[in-house]
């Protein structure tokens, strides 16, 4: 046990005292005490234990508490908690002797925060089930969340001293769930936090250039904002108004994200910076009058652009959020996009759910925050759904940009872009979803799968001899609607099982056979179906005829060779099994993958493990890349951006391998650029010249499109490497006329 030396032992204890500075609720005398036990019990448990940066451990929950207090706003039971957070999982101390010395809730939250341990069948996720374990607790206590997100955002913080490999697989976990659940739970300054920090361990170099092009423009930046908000200033103070202003950057993976959407360079993203204005309420007006009083005293200097106008003051976000934003267009031809709240706004766009308690007097009505947890309760009270279920069903509850719809009587819906009228439906009630035929938007007849803008007015057709159909999965994008959806069909497929297992047993019966392993072993591969529930199925709803059931069942099975990628021995294994082995085998042959740590070299050499590469991203030969062991068993290797990748990090990260290139001369990778400028006279065969003549590229295909004197050519070529295709484009950029060449992923 490493002995913690007396320099740390100060440091330990000024950071401790630190806590109190930023969290005020603990301050009492009583709570101190109580802050003090939790602290000396997670010391002593946590005692020469140190984390992968060579600090003492007990720096990590020291730091969660204190972000939990300062960043957050929460009280003295999530600082004891943050405290002990780890002491369950890590060390010998038990949930039994917590609730002894704190009680049963703040035992509860701990109980919330601690991974599942143990095993799960082959086609579960550990990385899903903790997850989602942790979220049934939301619906007990909505903290056991929001220390999780400190947790997380400290442990992003100090991931620099962590192999790259579990760097991607953390930071896409977070880019695909903890920043969207900070976002949906209305804490804007660690979601954007939580992006950026993913984004700089995802794509470092592209994270670099544009942190390096912010700071490099950082003086010019603050200088253009002084001057943009003198003349509001002056104004401001003239009405004798109390208020802050100041401006700042986007963050970075908000500016890359843009910068992907409309496939422009960093020069051409128009609204980098933005201004923010938060007030004290100066009037007996309700705030969001003031809010537009203030926007309008910023108009009468700035011209505003009309399309980016967003009022969340008049509407408030689901998550809570309450602001008035407006793009204007500043001095030099620059837009600026200006954000207004009222100090209570401010606060609650910061730290989220914890501010809404502070107000909850304030308003009689039930918080959108408030509305949406009950409706993920719903959701987590699902039963019988797969872990990666529920996470596809979590995460599309997690939607941030809404539409606004009415019912008949003018009662406002929201939902997120892309609902279609029978997710309104299943929103209103799981009855009407069940028993809709069609929907009147706006007067007019429309199908259910019509997806739904703002401002449509909805009225649902119902008919009671409808019945969900298996369609419908396909076109409903919320969570609520899909959960219901797959409730229904699990029903339809009890009966089905039920009637198929009479079906089986009576058969059975006629044989005067008993059922048996060797028996479904051979059912299962004569009828090509891997589980019982599901050969069951088949045969409750006719899709397997058991008329050859006496020919299936006196057939011979013979043993089989099956060979594996042995990913820890480098090299193919045949191993002589069946049944159960395989089972054995593959479980066996994942464990290995799992615990592997040197990268997989990806090359030409014949003898190298096989793989294939992801459709959805197309990677080639110098793309950051990641690879996922399949059902298969088969190696797939993905773009560790592409959104595919971040979700299979999200939840299999026991059949994620770090993957490297070699060195590739001989194979050609297939790729796709978009190159658009100026039409002229010639252009096409200047671009085909280049790519054909002096660089030798082999094109599978191209595609060119002109319309008003503006050209767009699309064009699929065989690369051997990212370097040649990034000299490729940069040679066709320098071409007269073209205005930018990207590369485009799917092919």
């Amino acid at each position: 046990m490493e002995v913690i030396q007396e320099d740390e032992r100060i440091e330990i204890e000024r950071r401790y005292e630190e806590i109190f500075d930023y969290c005020e609720h603990s301050r009492r005398e009583e709570n101190r005490k109580l802050v003090r036990k939790a602290f000396d019990i997670a010391y002593e448990m946590h005692k020469g234990m140190r984390r992968k940066s060579g600090e003492p451990y007990i720096y990590h929950p020291i730091a969660v508490a204190r972000i939990c207090g300062e960043e957050i706003g929460l009280g003295t039971k999530s600082v004891i908690c943050s405290l002990l957070h780890d002491v369950v999982e890590d060390t010998d101390f038990t949930l039994e002797s917590i609730e002894k010395i704190f009680g049963p809730k703040i035992t509860q939250i701990i109980d919330g925060l601690t991974k599942i341990s143990g095993i799960f069948d082959e086609n579960s996720s550990l990385q899903a089930e903790n997850f989602r374990r942790m979220l049934l607790t939301l619906s007990e206590d909505v903290r056991v969340i929001l220390i999780k997100l400190a947790d997380r955002l400290h442990n992003m913080r100090t991931l620099g001293s962590m192999p790259e490999h579990k760097q991607l697989k953390i930071a896409a976990e977070t880019l695909f769930l903890y920043a969207p659940l900070a976002h949906r739970l209305g804490l804007y300054a660690i979601k954007t936090e939580l992006e950026d920090l993913s984004f700089k361990y995802k794509e470092p170099v592209v994270y670099n250039e544009i942190y390096k092009k912010l700071k490099e423009t950082e003086e010019e930046r603050e200088k253009y904002i002084d001057i943009f908000c003198q003349p509001i200033k002056a104004k401001l103070n003239e009405l004798n108004i109390k208020y802050t202003i100041k401006g700042r950057a986007k963050s970075i993976y908000s500016i890359w994200t843009k910068m992907q959407k409309k496939n422009v360079p960093f020069e051409e993203v128009y609204d980098i910076f933005a201004v923010r204005i938060v007030f004290e309420p100066f009037q007996d007006l309700p705030e969001k009058n003031q809010c537009w009083f203030l926007y309008a005293i910023i108009t009468d200097y700035y011209q505003p652009n009309p399309s980016r106008l967003r009022d969340w003051v008049s509407t408030p976000k689901a998550n809570g959020y309450e602001a008035l934003h407006t793009t204007v267009m500043g001095q030099q031809g620059k837009w600026v996009e200006v954000q207004i709240r009222s100090s209570r706004m401010d606060e609650i766009a910061e730290r989220g759910y914890a501010a809404h308690w502070k107000y909850k007097d304030l308003s009689t009505d039930e918080s959108q925050l408030e509305l949406w947890i009950k409706n993920l309760r719903d959701i987590l009270d699902t039963p019988n759904s797969s872990a990666i279920e529920f996470l596809d069903n979590f995460k599309m509850n997690l939607f941030s940009s809404e539409i606004y719809s009415f019912t008949p009587k003018g009662l406002l819906k929201r939902l997120p872009q892309g609902a279609t009228a029978l997710d309104f439906a299943f929103d209103i009630h799981s009855a009407i979803g069940y028993k809709a035929i069609g929907a009147k938007i706006n007067h007019r007849l429309e199908p259910l799968s019509y997806v739904l803008r703002s401002g449509d007015q909805v009225e649902i057709l119902t008919s009671d001899k409808q019945t969900p159909q298996r369609e419908w999965i396909d076109f409903v994008v919320t969570a609520n609607a899909k959960a219901k959806l797959q409730d229904a069909f699990k029903s339809e497929k009890r009966e089905s099982i039920k009637l198929g297992q009479a079906m089986l047993e009576e058969k059975l019966n006629k044989f005067k056979l008993l059922p048996n392993t060797e028996l479904f072993q051979k059912l299962f591969s004569a009828y090509v179906v891997s589980t019982k529930d599901e050969l069951y199925a088949k045969i409750g709803n006719y899709m397997i005829s058991l008329d050859n059931f006496e020919n299936v069942i006196k057939t011979k099975r013979k043993n089989k060779i099956v060979t594996i990628w042995d990913i820890s021995l480098g090299k193919t294994t045949s191993l002589l099994g069946r049944g159960k082995d395989k089972r054995r085998i593959e479980l066996a042959e994942m464990k290995k993958e799992g615990k592997k740590k040197n990268a997989l070299l990806l090359s030409e050499n014949p003898d190298a493990p096989n793989y294939s590469l992801g459709k959805c991203c197309n990677p080639i030969p110098g793309d950051k890349v990641m690879g996922f062991v399949d059902s298969n068993k088969s190696i797939v290797i993905h773009k560790t951006t592409c959104q595919t990748a971040i979700k299979l990090m999200s939840s299999y990260g026991d059949r994620i391998l770090s993957a490297k290139w070699t060195v590739h001369r001989v194979q050609s990778f297939l790729t796709h650029i978009k190159v658009n400028g100026i039409d002229r006279i010639g252009i096409v065969n200047d671009i085909t010249r280049i790519i054909s003549e002096e660089l030798s590229v082999n094109m599978r295909s191209i595609y060119f499109d002109s319309l008003n004197g503006v050209f767009e050519g699309n064009i699929d070529l065989y690369v051997h490497n990212l370097s040649d295709l990034e000299h490729l484009m940069s040679k066709l950029k320098k071409i007269k006329s073209v205005n930018s060449v990207v590369r485009v992923d799917n092919v």
